[in-house]
């Protein structure tokens, strides 16, 4: 080793080769990230024992025409080998659990709503993981059910690995235009469909439907010997239902309400148009109080109109929320896609502005109508949004341990040339970090066809091998100058410092690969694992070859050295 480091620092076309060479593969390696040959995630998925179904049909559906797309979706789930069992709830969110916390399940109370709670084998008997299997069946389901009740939406909902959000990526939408910000929300939607890797979009509002108002007119009612509160009473009766009485039993000790209710053949419309409603009510009869029937269509008026959708608020304004889910890639290059797209379809009609770029909000956008004037807030949000406000955190957090670094070293050595050095061997354990990432995702390619990303653990990783970096530096400056301060060649003695340090700083990485080797192999914590093992494998290289090369032409080097000749000079007088 001592022979290997002198040959280098004896000949100015090796250094300068090992310089190259290290910048090479720095820059190699960072190029990995805007080139997708890594892709970075929040969290990767994990492979789970269950999974929900949100089934979500049109707003003015019937509970049996949900009830008709479940039973499409049981269909097919109930052909797979891993399905243990499922779960329907109609007109209902499932128990709630971690995923119906986050994701609104409390929420489903309508006819229109259903969840299907799947349940799989154990993880570890499965060949496939639960996000694969939902990848793969996914498509195939929506194809074939979707269709049964136009403008219906089924999404799949895996129990989050991540931070608790109500979507992968949620766009919120405010304003106080409802027309607009519906006919905006549409937009962003189809946008997100035509955008590779999201899935399960879905516009969080109710979809406005014709309706009929059945208004008793009370001159009608009370000309033919009837009482409003008789008309309504039949009504409610013949379509809803109520109790009309009790019956007492001997087994129980409550009484037993009696439930009148027509039966659903003779409840039923043929057909959705005010005549068919007419000839239904043609049918109901009240006897008045001279003993004569009075058909209810004699004093029931029939009125056409427009449902009046739920308004959602949020922070005192009224929003429109648009979800879309990520299909086993990233969120953050989706989002990248589709705003861009935004932009450019939104411009049409919009004066398209950004937010600061200092401001927490960066990609949202604020929209100017052309016609009318009214303003719009774009605002991202969901897993997307904290997974960018993550590597933004590590990411400073980085850099304020590289400045405070940096700044304990010059406190030390009183050399700023000294202390970039410790910090350049710092940094360049990131070629590491990001080339095992690179090695790690074509090996799980192979195995099991899914990506391994550079997630938040990962950048903890990095982040954590600093001081492992700084401390292999640190040996070499200090034992090296001891070494000048004894009289020793600055060359012979960088060559011989790292020759005996070698073995330490090896040690140290061994050590640290072989505790990290379990840590690789889980889903979550993967990301760190192959950050510490692939980053300490580069730091040792940094810092036996690379940091010796930039130490061999630094003066500060015999600083020592100077300080020693003079205080011997001074004992001599």
């Amino acid at each position: 080793m001592e022979k290997i480091i002198y040959a280098i620092l004896d000949k100015t076309w090796r250094r300068r080769a090992v310089v190259i060479i290290t910048l090479i593969l720095l820059g190699a390696s960072l190029m990995m990230i805007p080139t997708k040959l890594v892709m970075a995630k929040m969290l990767p998925g994990k492979s789970a024992n269950t999974f929900s179904i949100y089934v979500d049909t049109l707003t003015n559906s019937s509970i049996l025409q949900t009830q008709e797309l479940t039973e499409c979706i049981e269909d097919s789930l109930i052909k797979e080998k891993s399905v243990v069992d499922l779960e329907v709830y109609l007109g209902q969110g499932a128990p709630l659990d971690y995923a119906g916390l986050v994701k609104g399940s409390d929420f489903k109370r309508m006819q229109y709503q259903a969840e299907i709670v799947v349940n799989l084998t154990h993880k570890n008997t499965r060949d496939e993981p639960s996000f694969l299997l939902i990848h793969r069946i996914r498509p195939l389901i929506q194809n074939k059910c979707a269709s049964i009740v136009p403008g219906s939406t089924i999404r799949f909902v895996e129990m989050p690995s991540g931070p608790p959000t109500l979507a992968t990526i949620v766009v919120e939408l405010y304003g106080t235009d409802d027309k607009l910000m519906r006919e905006t929300a549409e937009k962003i939607a189809k946008v997100f469909e035509q955008t590779e890797g999201l899935v399960d979009i879905d516009i969080m509002q109710d979809s406005i439907f014709s309706k009929y108002e059945l208004a008793p007119n009370k001159e009608k009612i009370m000309g033919s010997g009837l009482s409003v509160e008789q008309v309504n009473n039949i009504i409610y009766l013949a379509f809803k239902g109520m109790s009309i009485a009790v019956k007492n039993t001997r087994d129980q000790q409550d009484q037993i309400p009696i439930f009148v209710r027509l039966s659903e053949e003779t409840r039923g419309i043929v057909s959705n148009s005010k005549e068919a409603l007419a000839t239904k009510l043609s049918a109901l009869k009240l006897m008045n109080k001279m003993g004569m029937m009075v058909p209810l269509k004699e004093v029931v008026d029939i009125n056409m109109v427009k449902s009046s959708p739920t308004i959602f608020r949020k922070n005192l304004a009224n929003m429109v929320t648009v979800t879309a889910e990520c299909d086993m890639v990233s969120q953050v290059y989706p989002l990248l896609d589709a705003r861009e797209k935004l932009q450019e379809i939104l411009a049409n009609d919009f004066n398209v502005t950004n937010v600061p770029m200092m401001s927490t909000y960066m990609f949202d956008l604020n929209l100017k109508s052309k016609d009318s004037g009214e303003k719009l807030l774009l605002r991202w949000d969901g897993e997307m949004k904290v997974s960018l406000d993550t590597f933004r955190d590590l990411g400073g957090a980085f850099i304020a341990a590289l400045v405070l670094i940096f700044l304990l070293i010059v406190i030390y050595y009183r050399s700023f040339a000294l202390s970039g050095i410790v910090l350049a061997g710092c940094f360049l354990s990131i070629i590491g970090v990001i080339s095992g990432h690179w090695l790690s995702d074509k090996i799980q390619l192979i195995f099991t066809g899914s990506n391994f990303f550079l997630t938040a653990t990962s950048l903890i990783g990095f982040i954590s091998l600093m001081g492992i970096s700084a401390r292999s530096s640190l040996l070499l400056i200090d034992f090296s100058r001891s070494l000048i301060a004894k009289g020793m060649d600055v060359q012979r003695a960088i060559a011989v410092a790292t020759a005996t340090r070698s073995k330490p700083i090896m040690l140290t990485a061994i050590a640290i690969i072989l505790g990290s080797l379990l840590l690789a192999t889980d889903p979550i914590f993967g990301g760190l694992g192959v950050a510490l093992i692939f980053g300490s494998i580069a730091a040792t290289l940094v810092s036996l070859f690379f940091v010796p090369v930039l130490m061999y032409k630094t003066k500060a080097m015999l600083w020592l050295k100077k300080d020693e000749d003079k205080e011997e000079c001074f004992s001599d007088e």
